[in-house]
């Protein structure tokens, strides 16, 4: 089973390198255009090259984008309030807030799902279907809206 390992490995890192080239944005990708990552990934991706070659070059890394925080790890987080920049009550007021405001509005209708089965409305419209059936095969005119 040890055998097989450098394969497996060959073959992830392949199928990592294609799907990290297909979902990363037009915009990140350096040196060649998308589509020419992707066919050398795909063509020289069994000597590992091609996959090599777009972690190393082919797309553009840096730190995660910082969303609304004073850094862009969870340890750098708390400098943003030990330094005064920003409010922490302010934010638990917000949040507060914002709760408070969800409690408060009128709670939206759920619409159920019901399967075919058990849907009264579907099986109304098929035994009306049954019927039209029924009178067009014995020669009859299909019933109207209004012979209900």
């Amino acid at each position: 089973m040890l055998r097989y390992l450098p394969y497996l490995m060959v073959i992830a890192l392949w199928i990592y390198a294609f799907v990290d080239c297909l979902g990363t944005p037009e915009r990140e990708v350096r040196g060649l255009p998308k589509v020419a990552w992707v066919l050398i990934i795909l063509f020289f991706g069994e000597v590992l090259i091609g996959p090599v070659a777009w972690l190393l070059i082919g797309r553009r890394r840096g730190p995660a984008p910082v969303r609304g925080r004073g850094g862009a790890t969870p340890a750098e987080w708390h400098r943003e309030y030990e330094g005064g920049r920003a409010d922490p009550e302010s934010e638990v007021r917000g949040f507060r807030e914002r709760r408070r405001d969800r409690e408060v509005a009128e709670p939206r209708p759920r619409r159920v799902w019901v399967a075919p089965d058990d849907n009264p409305e579907f099986l109304r419209s098929l035994s009306e279907l049954n019927k039209q059936n029924r009178n067009r095969e014995d020669g009859g005119s299909a019933p109207s809206e209004g012979d209900q």
